[in-house]
């Protein structure tokens, strides 16, 4: 076609490497890459440069470097090891914390890059690694194994060509689906055969998208002109999925490790960035602008104060002239120097605690307990630690329905042939005993011909379907048979309905044995066999929603079965009992289970020929196949005689429902998308609890909006949720809607394709849907999408984050199922059951989020508190640069003396207990819209810090006012006077942590205690030995001195409790006047507790985490 032709970015691939015959075509190799998966980021040369540049792109990092830089070029106030030594154990341990997740993901890589594949080489299977397969090479892939490229399918081990295959771990579909063979090459089936196939394969250039391929192949058979066939994604097999019961397969490699679709996919993943660290660049701006001010501030006045000639130098060392005229030079230095000096207000180890806190605090899900699941023998696993804060701020929740809500394990409940009820219960010796009351059973005897059509309606069930029967095997470790006794097989299936019809069958007295030599054999209630031979196969599709057989029985007549959705049956069907069936269905539907109808209808010989010939005529054109196999379809599906229904159940995961309730009452909106009926889903829904009782439902269906046009039912919609709403905010909703009404919108992937839909430039008003769409959204609480298909659901997703009104973080959490490992790989976090994200979201999210806020808040708060004297001090000492504290000191503060107290309260801190969280999920409102981060708070930190800055300087201050002597009548130098600060600096800073943990274990006295008596012991140290490395000793006895003085030790203790009094004072008056939810049930609990341990009260009271 002219199309193909005129491909640019096309590839050719030879396939074996044969060169094609002479004269037909130029023979051209292409260089393509080898089979190599790299997931990780660096490689052992280039780690050290890439790693620093990827840490020195951070703010904080970078600034830092900067400092570091001036000090050593300048003469700074403060020596270079004062900044040169934080930010080298920062960037230190942040490499380490990297390196180590990229060996893990080395090591991952290694693995699957050295799993062995079978090539066909010179007409003999050859093992090979996986990383050496190249484009062109014919590879050989069993049963279950896993395809290791993109693959085009050339033979299989079935004559007709097909082969079955689970894409779990690309799109998480886990049913079985079918791929087919090139028809010239479907007979080659050995090695040898298949080494001396010549041909070619033209087709695009690797692209991400999984549902879409092109190309063709040309097939050289006796080097005449080649036979060119298309090529579609029903040929590509594709990296990742693997092939079930089909014996082997041979294929050819067309697209090789980084260029596959799987892995095209998993590039394209950017940096998730949390709600977290967003504010802390915000604040850390913040911070900077105060610094630039206060260096600025302090340079002006140093000249203005020097202006006056008797301060500016002493008389016996006047200033030359040329030092006289260069001001400008002058003042930057010394801006530059006061910037030093000021620098530590910038917390550099911040961003090192928190790396810590999230890799560390990653292993509490880890080895969480409750979340472990014993049949998989599996826990759950995280694969970002960075996002660990993310989850306790989620505010949509999107989940599949079959197998996430459910647990993808059908069973037949009913049938109804003709208005009767069958219900396949307990088998007893082959007879059905009446399941429930109140139901015609079979005993109700429903006449000669009733019975007649009865078995019918059982036949047809044996034999309309696509189930393989299986010789027993174990899967997935689980053995499986159907009578435990006699047969020791099993049937699988595309899909599980499928094999729950057939399994139902079997418990009626109908059993499916297997489809051999094109002949289908059932055992019938008296154990006799039956053989039909199956002529045609009209398979399911999603557009059709039914799939019929066409098969002759052994006394010659032929019959068309059919099964499908009740909306694709009724119509077709020109007698029967369709009244009492449609009944019975609609009443199925409500319950939650799935439906099919089941039709039939005899053929003449001569309609048989007929069909055989449109059937063919289809298959065969090359054009628009599926259009023609479509029409042809149509003709012979109609004038049905309807036999009955079946109604299967899908039974919820276990807690399913608790789970969605308690997400619902922790504010978080669910939307569920799934392939289902409307009826059947919404049914799933109220079992489910997603909608309740008293739900107002909003339906935008394709029912609807063929009574009015879309823009009407929009515009309906958004009124009656607006109006509702009326005056009142977003915010205020969250906390009232208790008393308001709850809105459930139902929709079908038809009309959110026609909503979300770009649409043309002729319309005026189209441009505005996809907003009301996502504005009535928004005030639902719950969102149910119906007959979505699967690549339907990831473009919700797409559409949510493309759109700037939700600006939100997406964190996927996959369910593992049985599909294994490699889905779980592509999220974030996984989990082994639905009702386990209750616990991941409530309470691990709720703790990472109060945590992780505590600490940044905290860290901005301590160095203010440091820094802030520094700056009162200059007023104090003429501006001169002058440090307050000593070099060791600088340094320590932030890596030593206050770093480990904040770490481990950010991975121990539990504010409320963890059954409580469990109990009550409205606490998670609390944390809502990253509501501990908000400017409000982080003034507070901010003033409160000042404030005790202030409180330290001035109080020291004005205790030596009167130049308090010490017992022998020495006086208090400057070092005294920065080290009394400082002392009561650290221990007020680490005790303001004490007051705010609720959650005290030995591990936490060790490390506040710890780290306070750490700092006296090394200050006693740093003074008490004359260091030989030491070029002067200003620090020489300095403490000693102090603590010998009695006034020094009042003045500690003095100005540590007025440092941390306002914050007490400020707790005690919110708890009692405005408590938050999680301050009442603290306030509860300390009651409850009071009792039993007063000691237990006094380390609690004035203690919370909400300010």
């Amino acid at each position: 076609t002219g199309r193909e032709e005129s491909w640019v970015d096309s590839r050719t691939v030879y396939i074996g490497h044969k060169e094609p015959p002479p004269g037909t075509e130029a023979y051209i190799p292409q260089r393509f890459p080898d089979n190599r998966i790299v997931s990780s980021k660096y490689t052992f040369w280039n780690f050290i440069p890439k790693n620093l540049f990827e840490q020195f792109r951070r703010i904080a990092n970078f600034y830092f470097l900067i400092i570091f830089l001036v000090q050593l070029i300048i003469d700074t106030p403060t020596s270079p090891t004062t900044s040169g030594l934080p930010l080298f154990f920062v960037i230190t341990v942040t490499a380490i914390k990297q390196g180590y997740e990229d060996w893990i993901r080395h090591k991952a890589d290694n693995a699957i890059n050295q799993c062995p594949v079978h090539v066909i080489q010179h007409g003999k299977v050859v093992r090979k690694q996986s990383q050496k397969l190249r484009v062109g090479d014919i590879v050989q892939v069993k049963e279950n194994e896993t395809f290791p490229c993109d693959l085009i399918l050339l033979s299989t081990s079935r004559e007709d060509g097909t082969c079955f295959v689970t894409t779990a771990s690309l799109d998480g579909e886990s049913s079985h689906k079918t791929y087919y063979a090139v028809q010239d090459t479907k007979a080659f089936n050995t090695a040898e055969e298949v080494d001396t196939l010549h041909a070619t394969i033209e087709c695009e250039q690797p692209q991400p998208d999984l549902y879409k391929f092109v190309g063709r192949i040309n097939i050289y058979l006796d080097r005449d002109e080649p036979i060119a066939r298309p090529l579609g994604s029903e040929n590509l097999l594709l990296r990742g999925a693997t092939l079930k019961n089909t014996e082997y397969i041979h294929a050819v490699a067309i697209y090789t490790g980084m260029e596959t679709k799987m892995a095209l996919n998993y590039q394209s993943k950017s940096q998730k960035r949390s709600a977290v660290e967003k504010s802390m660049n915000a604040y850390l701006i913040v911070y900077l602008c105060i610094l630039i001010s206060k260096a600025l501030i302090n340079t002006v006045l140093k000249y203005a104060w020097q202006a006056n000639p008797n301060r500016d130098e002493p008389w016996y060392n006047q200033k030359t002239e040329t030092e006289r005229q260069r001001h400008l030079i002058r003042a930057f230095t010394d801006f530059l120097a006061f910037m030093v000096l000021f620098n530590y207000i910038i917390p550099v180890s911040m961003y090192v605690t928190v790396e810590m806190q999230k890799f560390l605090g990653s292993y509490f899900i880890l080895w969480d307990d409750d979340m472990f699941d014993e049949e998989l023998g599996e826990g759950p696993l995280v694969n970002t630690s960075d996002l660990n804060e993310e989850l306790g701020q989620v505010e949509y929740v999107f989940t599949d329905k079959t197998g996430t809500l459910t647990e993808n394990n059908m069973e037949l409940r009913e049938c109804c042939v003709d208005g009767h009820v069958y219900v396949p219960h307990a088998v007893c010796n082959g007879q059905i005993l009446p399941g429930a009351a109140g139901m015609d059973m079979i005993d109700s005897s429903p006449g000669v011909d009733g019975k007649e059509r009865e078995e019918l309606f059982f036949r047809a069930l044996c034999l309309c379907h696509t189930v393989q029967v299986k010789e027993e095997e174990t899967v997935d470790g689980i053995k499986r048979g159907i009578h435990q006794g006699k047969s020791t097989s099993f049937y699988i299936s595309s899909s599980p309905d499928e094999v729950a019809l057939v399994e139902g069958m079997n418990r009626l007295g109908f059993t499916y044995l297997r489809l051999k030599d094109s002949h289908m054999e059932i055992l019938n209630r008296e154990d006799e066999m039956e053989r039909f031979e199956l002529l045609e196969v009209l398979n399911f599709d999603s557009v059709r929603r039914r799939m019929s057989v066409i098969v002759r029985s052994s006394s010659g007549e032929y019959y068309l079965f059919c099964k499908g959705a009740d909306s694709s049956i009724f119509p077709r069907v020109v007698s029967g009992k369709v009244e009492q069936v449609r009944a019975r269905v609609e009443h199925n539907a409500v319950e939650g289970l799935r439906t099919l109808c089941v039709a039939y209808k005899k053929l003449t010989h001569e309609e048989y020929e007929e069909t055989c010939r449109l059937l063919n005529s289809a298959k065969l054109a090359l054009h628009e196949r599926d259009k023609k196999l479509a029409e042809a379809y149509d003709v012979i599906e109609k004038d049905f005689i309807l036999l009955g229904a079946t109604a299967v159940e899908d039974r919820l995961q276990d807690k399913a429902a608790d789970t969605i309730e308690s997400l619902h009452k922790a504010g978080m909106k669910v939307w569920v998308l799934t392939g289902d009926k409307m009826e059947t889903a919404a049914a799933t829904c109220y079992a489910s609890r997603l909608f309740h009782r008293n739900t107002q439902i909003l339906e935008l269906t394709t029912k609807r909006t063929e009574e009015q046009s879309l823009h009407d039912v929009l515009f309906d919609l958004s009124r009656t949720v607006l109006r509702q709403h009326g005056s009142m905010t977003r915010d205020t909703f969250s906390g009232l809607s208790g008393d308001c009404q709850d809105y459930g919108l139902i929709i079908d992937g038809a009309t959110l394709s026609a909503v979300l839909k770009p649409t043309q430039e002729g319309t005026s008003n189209g441009g505005n849907y996809k907003e009301i769409f996502l504005e009535i959204c928004r005030n639902c609480s719950a969102v149910l999408c119906c007959r979505m298909a699967p690549l339907q659901k990831a473009q919700v997703l797409q559409h949510f984050k493309s759109t700037s009104l939700i600006g939100f973080c997406l964190t996927t959490i996959r369910i593992m199922g049985k599909e294994g490992r490699q889905a779980a790989r592509n999220s974030d976090y996984a989990i082994t059951k639905f009702k386990h994200l209750k616990k991941m979201l409530l309470v691990h999210g709720h703790y990472y989020y109060i945590r992780i806020a505590e600490l940044v808040q905290y860290f901005f708060y301590k160095n203010v508190c440091f820094i802030f004297p520094q700056f009162l001090y200059q007023f104090f000492c003429g501006f001169s640069q002058q440090p307050l504290y000593d070099t060791a000191y600088l340094t320590l503060y932030n890596i030593s003396f206050t770093s480990l107290p904040i770490l481990l309260y950010s991975l121990m801190e539990q504010h409320i207990n963890i059954d409580i969280l469990k109990r009550d999920p409205t606490l998670y409102r609390d944390i809502a819209k990253n509501s501990l981060l908000r400017w409000p708070t982080f003034i507070y930190w901010t003033f409160l810090g000042i404030f005790d800055a202030v409180v330290f300087f001035f109080g020291a201050f004005f205790l030596f006012d009167n130049t308090t002597f010490t017992s022998n009548g020495q006086m208090f130098g400057n070092w005294t006077f920065g080290t009394l600060v400082f002392t009561i600096l650290v221990f007020t800073v680490t005790l303001k942590l004490a007051l705010d943990t609720h959650y005290w274990t030995w591990i936490n006295h060790f490390v506040i205690w710890g780290s306070l008596l750490f700092y006296v012991i090394f200050s006693l140290l740093w003074g008490g030995i004359i260091w030989p490395f030491l070029n002067y000793q200003r620090m020489y006895y300095v403490f000693m001195q102090m603590l010998s003085s009695g006034p020094a030790w009042l003045s500690i203790i003095l100005l540590i409790i007025v440092s941390l009094l306002p914050d007490v004072v400020k707790k005690v008056l919110c708890r009692a006047l405005w408590p938050t939810t999680t301050e009442r049930i603290q306030t509860k609990r300390q009651c409850l507790t009071a009792e039993q341990s007063t000691i237990f009260m006094l380390s609690q009271t004035s203690s919370s985490v909400s300010f």
